[in-house]
């Protein structure tokens, strides 16, 4: 069934260009009315100008569609509730959230500035965080909601020179564990997507080849089916160059060494066996490491009972 978000109502940060522009397209041809945020500054997140969002609503009203542009700074919470309430007087709800807009800033660790790092972590982090809460509350009363948070591999498993970014994008996927849990009974559903594509920011970092294959066209598909109305819920989806993977944080079988003195020198001993995947499992919720772990300890305690006798 084709997805169709006729009469829906989209904000898509960060999509005067790159992936975000992709997106804000791709809703728009899909039927949705498109608020084209962008702040129109470098990739450092230095300087700013409405020609890049115009850019994208001037394409947008061209093929038929409605959009509108918004500088909104996303690290500023009452810039973001104007956005929103902009939306909502325009054309009365707001449906999807696409949190997209970035910057960079790398250098290693020994080399950072602490402000760069709060500075990363203000746009990434907190400007999610802002603009989902200034669409949560219209989104529950309306009891649908879709929401897309940018994450990145640089969280999920590392990257040299970007503390502050992957720190930033793994902290995404814990806001979105939690805010799925509180968003179900509401019809909000929130999920994480992992990009690669070739940008502005990654521009000087990859082949020509390779940065043709990693067009942001080539990612849009993925942001598509997670606002659509069959969007699944809290999941990490990486996208790249037409392909498609799910990321998933697991926990093992581990082992039980208990207490004691010792512990730590028997937990070492048995590293190997802790860290084997066979038998992993994804819990459902934070909660269930605890709940694990205490069945493995009272399993252990019977084991050490007397028998009967």
């Amino acid at each position: 069934m084709k997805i169709d978000l006729t009469g829906q109502v989209a904000i898509v940060t960060g999509a005067g260009g790159g992936l975000g522009r992709e997106y804000a397209l791709l809703l728009a041809r899909r039927g949705a009315k498109v608020v084209v945020n962008d702040l129109g500054g470098g990739r450092d997140g230095r300087g700013g100008g409405n020609a890049m969002a115009d850019a994208v609503v001037a394409q947008i009203e061209a093929a038929g569609g409605t959009a509108m542009a918004n500088g909104a700074n996303v690290t500023d919470f009452d810039q973001v509730r104007e956005m929103v309430a902009k939306a909502k007087e325009a054309w009365g709800r707001v449906d999807i959230l696409v949190n997209n807009a970035g910057i960079l800033r790398d250098r290693t660790f020994a080399k950072l500035d602490l402000d760069d790092f709060r500075a990363v972590l203000e746009v990434h982090l907190m400007g999610s965080t802002n603009c989902t809460k200034a669409v949560w509350d219209t989104m529950r009363e309306q009891a649908y909601g879709r929401i897309v948070l940018t994450t990145s591999s640089s969280g999920l498993y590392g990257n040299f020179g970007q503390s502050h970014y992957g720190a930033a994008k793994l902290g995404l996927v814990g806001l979105m564990n939690t805010l799925r849990l509180e968003g179900a009974k509401y019809g909000v559903r929130i999920n994480c997507l992992a990009p690669s594509a070739a940008t502005r920011m990654t521009e000087d970092i990859m082949d020509e080849a390779t940065f043709e294959a990693l067009s942001p066209a080539s990612v849009a598909p993925g942001v598509l089916a997670l606002c659509s109305q069959q969007a699944p819920d809290g999941i990490v989806m990486c996208a790249g160059a037409g392909s498609f993977e799910r990321a998933y944080i697991t926990l093992t079988k581990g082992v039980f060494v208990g207490s004691g003195e010792d512990a730590a020198e028997r937990l070492l001993a048995q590293f190997d066996t802790m860290s084997d995947r066979d038998g992993e499992v994804v819990p459902a919720a934070g909660p269930e490491q605890s709940i694990y772990e205490a069945k493995v300890f009272q399993a252990a305690a019977k084991e050490r009972l007397p028998a009967d006798g």
